[in-house]
This record gives C-alpha cells, sequence and structure tokens, in this order.
C-alpha cells in the first residue's frame, strides 16, 4: 500500500497504479457510486450484487459514464448469505469495499431474521472469503445507528450506547468481527460509519426509501412530505461524494495507528428535519410551482429512531486526511439535478 494524506494524492496514486477491487451491493446506491469513481480513475473492478435492493438501471448508468473504462468491471450475480459466491468474487481481489447489506431500521423490526442473515452472516462470509483470499484491505459500510441511545453530541467513535433497532445490532456484530479477525487473522479492515448519505441513484421509492430522495419524489409529484415526529429531529446528512472519498482514503491509508478502527464519516454538521425541507422546497420551488405555499404533514415518531445525530469528524481528518468537499447546502444542489432530471415525470 502507498502511503498518502490527502484526497488528490490517493487519486494521483490511482491513476498511476491498477488494483483490482470488490464492491459488494454494486448496484446499489452507494455501491454504484464507488463502482463509477474507481472506473474513472483506471481500476478494475469487480462488482457483486443479488439485486434485493439494488438495480440493473444503476450500473447503466454507470456504464454510459465509464466509456470504454467499462471494459475494467466485471459483474457476479450472487448472494453475499452464500460463502461459495464471495470466494469466487474474492478471487484474485486486493481491495475490499464492503457495502452490501439490507438498510433500514424499520424493515430490521419488521423482518429482524433477514437484516440479520445478510447483515451479519453475509458480512461474516465475507470477512472470510476475503481472508482467504488474501486481500490487502477489507473497508466496510458501518453505521452512525450504533451510536444508539447514547446522548452525547457530536458523536465520537469510541462511546457509544445501547442499539435501538435490530438493524443497529448488525451493525454493530460488524465492527466486532472485524476486529475479532484483525487480531486472530491479521485481516487489515477499517469500518466506515456513515450518517445519513445521500445523493444520485439513491432509490425514492419503497416503504424503506432514505427521507431525502423519498420527499423529492413527493415535491415533484405534488404529494405530501410527511415528516415523523415534530421535525425537530435532526441528521448529519452527508453527500455521497464525500463517502467515495472516505472510503478511497480507507483502502489506501497506510500508516499503522489508521487501519483496524471505525471513523466516522459526515459532513461534521447537523440538520433538522423541518429545515431539510425548507431547503428542499427552496432549492425546487422555482421550477415545481406548486411547492410555494406547500407544507409538510406531521406523523407519530417511528420506533427505534434516534432524536439527534451529529459526527465529530476528527480521528477521520486526523488519521485518513478526510475532508469533506460537500456540506449538506452543496450536496442538495447536486443531488437535485440528478433527481430532477429522473423524476419528473413520475406519477
Amino acid at each position: 500500500m502507498q502511503a498518502v494524506s490527502t484526497f488528490e494524492e490517493v487519486r494521483a496514486h490511482l491513476r498511476g497504479r491498477q488494483y483490482c477491487w470488490l464492491v459488494t451491493g454494486a448496484a446499489g446506491f452507494i455501491g454504484s457510486n464507488m463502482v463509477e469513481a474507481l472506473l474513472a480513475l483506471g481500476q478494475r473492478v469487480t462488482g457483486l450484487d443479488n439485486f434485493a435492493t439494488g438495480y440493473r438501471h444503476n450500473l447503466d448508468q454507470v456504464r454510459a459514464a465509464a466509456g470504454n473504462g467499462w471494459t475494467n468491471f466485471r459483474f457476479v450475480e450472487g448472494d453475499i448469505c452464500d460463502v461459495a459466491v464471495c470466494r469466487a468474487a474474492c478471487e484474485g481481489v486486493d481491495i475490499v469495499l464492503h457495502e452490501a447489506a439490507l438498510g433500514s431500521v424499520t424493515r430490521s423490526i419488521e423482518d429482524p431474521l433477514s437484516t440479520h442473515a445478510t447483515n451479519v452472516t453475509g458480512f461474516l462470509n465475507m470477512l472470510v472469503a476475503a481472508r482467504d483470499a488474501g486481500v490487502q484491505r477489507f473497508v466496510y459500510a458501518a453505521s452512525s445507528s450504533t451510536y444508539g441511545d447514547h446522548p452525547g453530541l457530536p458523536k465520537v467513535e469510541d462511546q457509544i450506547g445501547r442499539p435501538l433497532s435490530p438493524y443497529a445490532v448488525t451493525k454493530y456484530a460488524n465492527e466486532l468481527y472485524a476486529d475479532v479477525f484483525a487480531r486472530s487473522y491479521g485481516v487489515a479492515s477499517i469500518g466506515l460509519r456513515y450518517f445519513n448519505v445521500f445523493g444520485p441513484r439513491q432509490d425514492p421509492d419503497g416503504a424503506y426509501a432514505a427521507v431525502i430522495p423519498q420527499w423529492v419524489a413527493a415535491m415533484i409529484a405534488g404529494r405530501a412530505v410527511i415528516i415523523n415526529g415534530d421535525g425537530e429531529t435532526s441528521r448529519d446528512f452527508c453527500y455521497i461524494d464525500n463517502v467515495v472519498q472516505a472510503n478511497l482514503l480507507a483502502a489506501l491509508a497506510d500508516a499503522p495507528e489508521a487501519v483496524n478502527r471505525v471513523y466516522n464519516v459526515a459532513a461534521g454538521e447537523r440538520t433538522s428535519l423541518n429545515e431539510l425541507y425548507e431547503k428542499m422546497r427552496a432549492l425546487l420551488q422555482g421550477r415545481f410551482g406548486h411547492l410555494r405555499d406547500s407544507a409538510p404533514r406531521y406523523n407519530d415518531f417511528r420506533a427505534g429512531d434516534v432524536r439527534h445525530s451529529q459526527a465529530d469528524i476528527t480521528r477521520a481528518r486526523e488519521l485518513l486526511g478526510y475532508a469533506p468537499t460537500h456540506r449538506i447546502d452543496a450536496g442538495l444542489a447536486q443531488a437535485m439535478k440528478w433527481y430532477v432530471q429522473h423524476l419528473s415525470n413520475i406519477e
């Protein structure tokens, strides 16, 4: 691994040297953005997905953006719950970016068995396959849900509370397994605790859609936006480009003290749902006049949700060189361009 300290150095290094990467969940929102970024840097990429929550049209968009770089992409359709699939996908791989998971607190409360199977058994399968294939680095999507009921703000990596959902339990189990595999087998890993990631290709449909794409789709279509609670619940919304940056920095971090740790990945700021609604409405109302006098509707608080979330990103800055390029306003402006283009004709 090459020692690097800034994102520009990472990108320069990757333009000069080709690794073989495995991106799990490659057809999903975060995974497809990771694949696109890697292909743009001339890397060889294997993508693994079972299309449980990912979409073929996400890969079609990556293919269109990649041009000739698409020849460096290999796709494996399969489920991480099958260890044989994981082993086949890891063959010849230098770096794993493990994004595959069943997200959503609500889904995990309704169906904890499926969430556990994918997020814990599937994660363990990937660790075993990566270990046996001699993978150099295993970077995985952890979650801010791990902080649970700990009241402190901003959230610091070493201070967590009790989990508030089965989903949170599974993501904490990932961190425990990664730590054990580092100490027992020498598998070098880094966990990235994502905070409310948003951006292009995030699915607006379904009961478990994330808040930003779900609201955008409703706003464009003239449907009511539903806010769970009083709207003063707050989150640290993180644009997808920041997540891509953190993954590449983690993949190439060479300092011993940077490896086998977990890091917060966020913008480091807090936005209430009421503030989020107004920011989004302001960006869209010029094109969609019906939004000028619109207002959200309020529902009951949702089970398993934490009240406030904000990340301390000091550790990621100091040990990985992480420097988020998009705060929420810049990220929303970028994301809206994609959503207007892709959702303006929805019913």
